[in-house]
């Protein structure tokens, strides 16, 4: 399980450690943050599959990421006393995400590339200027098992020496994805393999052309799709090789005396509500865009397959209030399986979640800050240097 995650210098971001929780809740205003806090989990996850650099040229690239304020903000500005200014840099620029637990912590620095532009036409793509693995939950010279700098990485012998061999990598790779040996760093390939369980789920489609709403050909379906298009497959994965019960139960706690089903033709999987007080079974294709939702969460969040990690972006649009809290206590039934994070502005929810930990992110002078930490209350968390 994740106990810390350390963003700097990503948009608002300017440099956010947060303690998590098996079930963490993120929640604050709009424009504090919160988004902004999803998309760097997801650009850790790229990273698992070398697609950072990917990830951020969809983004603008490198420099439209990167925190647009000054590198310190001085008293005389914080007391209103003064306008903010630019100062020069005293630090290298980069944008550096990492996470640590009780196990293992990760941390990576991406920069801007040395390069000719006379040599090349890929100026914008991002360099990992250093990426380093370890042991426990804080980066310490003794902890590290595999550190990388510029185009090379080294690996930790089972005796606790660092080894003689250095292995080539490419400045846009990550080690990640690309170092993939074993023999000298099975630890690497541990994490990997769990941040790439990692899923993201983020605003489903539900209008009429939605894939939730088409009857397609169905197969064994322990995850949901991003897009949702094989819901039925899902729900009937989890009626027969699942939790049939605990889904049983969340129907009911959100549409009384209600049940789903799931109609086989030639291998097609039709989805099929039963609702009290209707004469016949409503398609997917005539559900409201609410009841549809909150059937595309039951499937990702009852998964037979749970992930490391699981990551919802504002689970509670299109929602009624009156199904709040049956999201809730779903949200809570899948905590016992998974570490779950839970991106919100709605109140409703996070006082329907009861006692979890809560982090509510704010703005100040530009960047987003935990509302009420501390200097006591951040966890310990030190970034590798270049």
């Amino acid at each position: 399980m994740l106990t810390t995650l350390a963003i700097q210098n990503y948009r608002s971001l300017r440099d956010l450690v947060l303690p998590l929780s098996r079930l963490t809740v993120v929640t604050g205003a709009n424009g504090s943050g919160k988004s902004s806090l999803y998309r760097a989990l997801r650009l850790l996850a790229d990273a698992a599959r070398n697609g950072a650099v990917a990830a951020l040229a969809r983004e603008g690239g490198l420099p439209s990421t990167l925190w647009a304020g000054p590198e310190r903000t001085g008293r005389a500005v914080r007391e209103g006393r003064a306008p903010v200014q630019g100062t020069v840099r005293s630090q290298p620029v980069g944008l550096r995400l990492g996470f640590s637990g009780e196990e293992f912590g990760y941390a990576l620095d991406l920069g801007l590339p040395a390069v000719d532009p006379k040599t090349t036409a890929f100026v914008l793509d991002p360099e990992f200027k250093r990426e380093c693995l370890w042991s426990g939950p804080v980066l310490r010279p003794a902890a590290l098992l595999a550190d990388r700098g510029g185009k090379s990485v080294r690996t930790r012998n089972a005796d606790g020496a660092w080894s003689e061999e250095r292995f080539p990598i490419g400045l846009t790779d990550s080690m990640l994805s690309e170092f993939a040996d074993p023999r000298a760093c099975p630890e690497l390939l541990v994490v990997r393999e769990r941040i790439r369980s990692w899923r993201f789920y983020d605003q489903f489609r539900t209008d009429a052309e939605a894939p939730a709403r088409q009857v397609r050909i169905g197969t064994r379906t322990p995850v949901l799709d991003h897009d949702g298009g094989d819901l039925p497959a899902a729900l009937r994965t989890i009626q027969e090789s699942g939790d049939a019960e605990a889904l049983a139960t969340a129907i009911d706690d959100a549409f009384p005396r209600s049940r789903v089903e799931v109609a086989v033709t030639e291998g097609r999987f039709e989805l099929r509500f039963f609702q009290h007080g209707l004469l016949r079974p409503l398609t997917a294709a005539e559900l409201s865009d609410g009841t549809l939702r909150y059937l595309l969460w039951m499937a990702a969040l009852l998964s037979p397959r749970p992930p490391e990690l699981l990551v919802l972006n504002e689970p509670e649009t299109s929602l009624h209030p009156d199904v709040v809290p049956a999201l809730a206590a779903l949200i809570t039934t899948a905590a016992a399986r998974t570490q779950l994070v839970v991106v919100t502005h709605a109140r409703p929810l996070v006082r329907a979640l009861g006692d979890v930990a809560v982090v509510e992110l704010e703005k100040q002078f530009g960047a987003t800050v935990p509302v009420g930490q501390g200097v006591l209350d951040r966890p310990s968390w030190h970034w590798p240097k270049r």
